[in-house]
């Protein structure tokens, strides 16, 4: 439903994840009983995961150690790994810079030319480590350093901006035709991102198995605040889940919906889900892993734009290891570790048996459900509960 903004310009009402809920069904399942297992181009993976290409997220031993643990992890090859030999002494000059100067030392440090030899060393470390390998690389650069992630044995190639569309149009340069580029690559390709129906639905027509769905809900990302440009996630998930359909319908073909940032514990998770994700893409809980290459620290991947930086050094907490994020075992009860042992307790608790299942969940609006300590506050009349 449209709502009137002013004389001229109305718009849909949109919902974040923490403006709805899952409400339970009339079964309830044991929690052994869940497979939160997912699969894509072939591939299974025990863990609904896909690791964000954030440097302060995901190396070679972050990839190795998530993909043994059941997710898939995403090196961005545009990012410190494929910069510097020795990435190490970076990363601790990047924590030890005060926050009014990060931006600008995270600039300088990201103007080290990136090596093709290093792209190929990387993915060979990652695909020795007995994992699946995937790496991202942005629509502006993907044709010129592909060719030598494929040489190296990538298995999933990322093409991934803050917005990617099917229809890029430059007076200027030659822009990258997705569609062809993806029907002649010889790997499986994901695409992203974007928040809309229209958008979901171009970028699933150019044979992408799977699409990033999210616009500037993370943490380190400030695009929403520089461009304005965003969709809260739980309506950007629903539209592009309702796009998968359709596209299905038309072809037979089933692209993946890969939620991307806005979810910082087991609840998020599994919302996304029951608005039709199939998956989640995380940046900013792995990054907070003990294991992590930014040694406490993470930012977004446009943060070190030349001219327009769209995001920021974050600070987190690194008190538990990236299993015990992952898979637990949790002691704190603020659902930010065991992540996917929340998310099947979720599925359990409501009774679905498996990720397409739980797919169909009824969601409610319930705004502003907030846990603060040992009180939930349930607002706009639905009601308090101690």
């Amino acid at each position: 439903m449209e709502i009137e903004i002013g004389l001229g310009k109305s718009g849909r009402r949109a919902y974040g994840l923490d403006e709805i809920s899952i409400v339970p069904s009339r079964r309830t399942r044991d929690a052994d009983d869940v497979d939160i297992s997912w699969e894509i181009a072939g591939f299974r993976f025990e863990l609904p995961l896909v690791a964000s290409a954030m440097d302060a997220a995901v190396d070679v031993n972050m990839a190795i150690a998530i993909g043994k643990l059941g997710g898939l992890a995403v090196l961005n090859l545009e990012g410190l790994q494929t910069r510097y030999e020795d990435p190490r002494p970076v990363f601790e000059e990047i924590a030890s810079l005060p926050d009014d100067q990060a931006t600008r030392g995270i600039q300088r440090v990201y103007q080290e030319p990136i090596k093709e030899e290093l792209i190929y060393r990387r993915i060979r470390e990652i695909k020795e480590g007995g994992v699946v390998a995937a790496a991202s690389l942005t629509p502006q650069r993907v044709e010129r350093y592909y060719k030598t992630a494929l040489e190296a044995g990538l298995d999933i190639l990322v093409i991934q901006g803050t917005v990617v569309s099917a229809e890029h149009v430059s007076t200027r340069t030659e822009p990258l035709n997705l569609k062809k580029f993806i029907s002649e690559l010889p790997i499986p390709a994901i695409v992203g991102g974007c928040a809309s129906y229209s958008t979901a639905l171009h970028l699933m027509r150019t044979g992408a198995v799977g699409v990033l769905v999210g616009v500037g809900p993370g943490a380190a990302c400030t695009t929403r605040g520089v461009l304005g440009v965003g969709v809260p996630q739980a309506t950007a998930l629903a539209d592009a889940a309702a796009a998968r359909v359709r596209h299905l319908t038309e072809t037979g073909d089933y692209v993946h919906v890969i939620a991307d940032g806005g979810m910082r514990t087991g609840g998020d998770i599994a919302k996304a889900i029951a608005c039709g994700a199939d998956a989640v893409m995380l940046g900013s809980p792995i990054a907070s892993a003990k294991e992590a290459p930014g040694l406490g620290y993470h930012w977004g991947m446009a943060t070190f734009h030349p001219e327009l930086p769209r995001g920021t050094r974050v600070k987190t907490e690194r008190k538990w290891t990236l299993k015990e994020i992952l898979v637990g075992p949790a002691h704190e009860n603020d659902g930010t570790v065991n992540l996917f042992g929340a998310l099947r307790m979720a599925m359990a608790t409501c009774g679905y048996e498996n990720i397409r299942d739980f797919q169909r969940a009824e969601v409610m609006v319930a705004p502003s459900i907030r846990t603060e300590g040992k009180q939930l506050q349930f607002q706009q009349g639905v009601g308090m509960v101690k």
